[in-house]
């Protein structure tokens, strides 16, 4: 914009010298040599203008491309960060998949107990194991992260003078909940869950107190069930 307005005032100027050198009475050779010289002038500062015009453009199309590339060099990065997150909380999620239910037997039915000593129920016939964090050749869940865990335990037997219908969710050892019934005759049955914060590491099983009588058949009745409700931060 500015060259072109360059050469408008060139152009006026050009009118008004000519003008003064009529006025002055140049002769026709004069004017015309001036009028070449005018014209020779203008072309030049024509050319002068393109050639700033196209150097112009050549840097305005050199960044526009730069921008360009650098775009989609951002894009590319953040399309990669993107897929390394997915991946990872694809990682995550697969490790925090923690739950297993089980039955005390696999086959068959019968009673278990009463012993002279608590011992660990072993729980053969699994439902669901997902996260392997339940172990069915030692009865014990081993937790893999740490987090808040539910743990649920059902019960059947059959009443008698002397025997009670008895477990516990031990953790580490110690006595969590207890699921307890008893009474001289009939069927008895008995239940209880808790919510317990594991460290990595940290073992749950189930115990079947001292002179304690279960029955177990193909309906299930004693249970042990867990999942991690959600991890904590270590």
């Amino acid at each position: 914009m500015k060259g072109w307005l360059c050469t408008l005032l060139l152009l006026e100027t050009f009118v008004f010298v000519v003008q003064q050198q009529i006025d002055g009475g140049l002769t026709l050779r004069e004017l015309t040599a001036t009028v070449t010289e005018q014209k020779a002038e203008i072309r030049a500062l024509e050319t002068r203008l393109r050639e700033e015009l196209n150097k112009k453009t050549d840097e305005i199309s050199a960044l526009t491309q730069s921008q360009v590339e650098e775009l989609r060099k951002e894009n590319r990065e953040m399309s990669d960060f993107t897929r390394s997150q997915v991946e990872e909380l694809k990682k995550e999620n697969r490790d925090r998949q923690i739950a297993f239910s089980t039955s005390l037997m696999e086959s068959g039915s019968g009673h278990v107990g009463p012993f002279t000593t608590d011992i660990t129920l072993i729980y053969k016939n699994i439902f669901t194991n997902i996260g392997n964090a339940y172990n069915p050749i030692t009865g014990v869940f081993t937790a893999p992260l740490k987090g808040a865990y539910r743990f649920t335990i059902s019960v059947f037997g059959f009443g008698n003078p002397t025997n009670p219908t008895h477990i516990s969710i031990m953790k580490n050892g110690k006595i969590a909940v207890m699921a307890y019934a008893h009474q001289n005759q009939g069927s008895v049955k008995a239940s209880n869950g808790v919510v317990l914060i594991l460290e990595v590491g940290d073992v749950v099983h189930v115990r079947l107190g001292t002179n304690s009588r279960i029955y177990d058949n193909h309906n299930n009745h004693v249970t042990f069930s867990g999942y991690l409700l959600f991890p904590l931060r270590a």
